[in-house]
């Protein structure tokens, strides 16, 4: 689709850098071009070790995304939405963040366009979600959205989703309840859970069942850990959660949440 509107741009004689960025921010909402960005004050080369997407070193013109989110702050919710349907949910906090992991705004140049995710695909771009120094924020694989069309700012997911809520009995610092918000991190961005989610990218996670209904002994663990090496097929997308991403405390308490929540079903 993107190589048919480059090739329609070249035809009709219009720039190539027609790609645009919504930034859905309330008062302080605007739409970027891709030549502002490229020429955006704070604009620079920035390398990428083992990039998530490209699986390999990656270096991106980029712009620090903090320098963008005007009037955000650290308390604030977002979601970066991707021309897929992707809708990663992301706190602000560490979007803001000047030291440690950073999160930048990478920009396809169409003069200098970067090569295809695989063969047969389309690149990162236009717009991609990229990470310097991923691990001192154990940022997830989820947090890494590429062909981003849109960042806008949204209530807490709790408020937008109460079926995805566990029950309000639990205290708040309940496992249950800190898987919920692991959960939010690493799963929503693709999955729904009883209907609730935006990503129309993954299979619900309690409708009809919930994987822990399916999943014997610790194989939901190893699936998260490395779905492909519990089952292969070409059309595969889900990435793997590393110990370093999710340490292994924490990948239990997501399966805790969704071991919960197979007493919360709720049809959409």
């Amino acid at each position: 689709m993107k190589t048919l509107i480059l090739f329609g741009a070249l035809l009709l004689g219009t720039p190539l850098y027609a790609a645009q960025l919504n930034l859905e921010l309330g008062a302080d909402s605007r739409t970027w071009q891709t030549e502002e960005l490229l020429k955006h004050p704070l604009v620079q080369t920035i390398n990428i070790p083992n990039d998530v997407s490209y699986k390999r070193d990656m270096s991106y013109r980029a712009v620090p995304l903090a320098a963008l989110l005007t009037g955000v702050k650290p308390d604030d919710h977002l979601q970066a939405v991707a021309l897929d349907g992707f809708a990663a949910e992301l706190s602000a906090a560490p979007l803001l963040n000047a030291q440690g992991a950073r999160a930048w705004l990478a920009i396809e140049d169409p003069a200098n366009p970067w090569p295809p995710l695989s063969e047969g695909k389309h690149s990162a771009g236009p717009f991609y979600l990229v990470w310097t120094d991923p691990r001192a924020g154990n940022i997830s694989p989820e947090q890494w959205p590429f062909e981003v069309a849109s960042i806008k700012s949204m209530a807490p997911v709790a408020e937008r989703f109460p079926a995805l809520l566990p029950d309000p009995a639990l205290k708040a610092d309940d496992p249950v309840n800190k898987g919920f918000a692991l959960f939010q991190k690493n799963c929503l961005a693709c999955h729904r859970l009883n209907g609730a989610g935006d990503s129309q990218f993954g299979p619900d996670l309690n409708i009809p069942y919930n994987p822990t209904e399916y999943f014997g002994a610790d194989f939901l663990k190893r699936y998260i850990r490395d779905p492909q090496g519990l089952r292969q097929w070409p059309q595969a997308k889900m990435p793997g959660f590393s110990s370093e991403v999710l340490p292994d405390e924490d990948l239990g308490m997501l399966v805790g949440y969704l071991k919960h929540m197979v007493g919360r079903k709720a049809k959409p």
